[in-house]
């Protein structure tokens, strides 16, 4: 049995600038295509941490191998037994850079 679970990107607005379309495929928990992919920030045999157009994706599993990775395109695919994937705030700003968070010596003084 092939069982799918599809994520489709937002729709854009009309007159909204466009952005390439973000989506998420997981194949029977053994395999994840993702596309609107910006950046992969690092990635091990356990956790792979991606920059999207809707913010980061940290995928975590066992035996993850990168299949396939065009950041041309933005499309990614990965093998191995998934355990989660949870989206948080995005890595980079738009102009490419790291997005500014608050930073330790920030904390400490509010």
């Amino acid at each position: 049995m092939d069982e799918r679970l599809r994520v489709p990107g937002p729709r854009p607005d009309r007159g909204a600038e466009s952005q390439p379309a973000h989506g998420l495929t997981i194949t029977g928990r053994q395999q994840i295509s993702v596309t609107g992919v910006l950046h992969v920030e690092s990635f091990d045999d356990r956790e792979i941490i991606l920059d999207t157009h809707l913010g980061s994706l940290i995928l975590r599993g066992e035996d993850l191998h990168i299949k396939q990775l065009d950041l041309d395109s933005g499309s990614f695919s990965v093998q191995g037994m998934v355990n989660s994937c949870v989206y948080g705030p995005p890595l980079r700003n738009r102009e490419g850079g790291r997005a500014r968070g608050k930073g330790l010596f920030e904390r400490l003084l509010r």
